[in-house]
């Protein structure tokens, strides 16, 4: 397991057997955002993004919770956005943030949650319009109209609510929790990197792209994942009768 130094007590980042686990760890305010927290995950998940010896990214916090988002006691303390800067300054700001891949949860490829879980947008609550691109995401998982009254309402949502809806891919026991989506993790980073890289890229492009468009990226993608080193182990161990050893080449 090698650490890897964030600068900061508000996160926590290692990478174990080719994943690299990043976690938000302000557990007296259930891991809401900090400007050092935000900051250092910004820096962390662009090294991992080239770092050939991670094959997948698990994003969680400490002490039993995600992420209860942004500091609203902060806000409250402060003001505003929890800062004296000026609007300008502030939407610059957060916008070169969002830039960093900072949408968490929703812009995650797959999400999994403990029985008992609540998830919601909240930001109603506090007269926010929302941020982080949580309103894209949201709306091509499940629709426009659910997407809007999750937003307007920002009704909580249990575990099983958010299944249902495809916001949560599963649901594990707590007990079971860390070691399932680890092994899930593992699967992924052990796998054949170059053809998950080129399915993520048709997967996303089929959210908005023309079928037309689509097929011909998907064809383009699949020719070339047929000329790499783990195509052609992945064949071999098919005839032995045996699993591949998949080297991202």
């Amino acid at each position: 397991m090698t650490k890897l130094d964030t600068g900061t007590e508000d996160l926590r980042a290692e990478i174990d057997d080719g994943v690299a686990v990043i976690t938000m760890n302000r557990p007296d305010r259930r891991n809401a955002f900090s400007p050092d927290m935000i900051s250092a995950m910004g820096a962390v998940l662009a090294r991992v993004e080239t770092d050939e010896a991670v094959g997948c990214v698990v994003l969680t916090g400490a002490a039993g919770a995600f992420s209860a988002g942004g500091d609203v006691k902060s806000m409250a303390d402060r003001g505003g956005d929890g800062s004296s800067r000026s609007v300008d300054a502030a939407i610059h700001r957060q916008r070169l943030n969002q830039r960093a891949g900072l949408s968490l949860a929703l812009a995650c490829d797959l999400r999994y949650a403990v029985p008992g879980a609540v998830l919601t947008t909240a930001f109603a609550r506090v007269a926010f319009a929302g941020d982080y691109g949580g309103t894209w995401f949201l709306t091509r998982l499940v629709g426009s109209g659910k997407a809007k009254e999750l937003y307007y309402f920002s009704e909580r949502l249990t575990a099983e609510d958010a299944e249902r809806l495809g916001i949560v891919n599963a649901i594990f026991p707590a007990t079971d929790f860390e070691e399932e989506v680890m092994a899930r993790a593992r699967r992924l980073a052990q796998g054949p990197s170059i053809a998950y890289r080129y399915m993520k890229e048709n997967l996303n492009r089929a959210v908005a792209g023309e079928l037309g468009e689509c097929m011909d990226l998907e064809v383009t993608h699949h020719v070339h994942t047929g000329l790499t080193e783990d195509h052609r182990e992945a064949a071999q161990a098919f005839v032995d009768k045996r699993e591949p050893r998949f080297r991202g080449r």
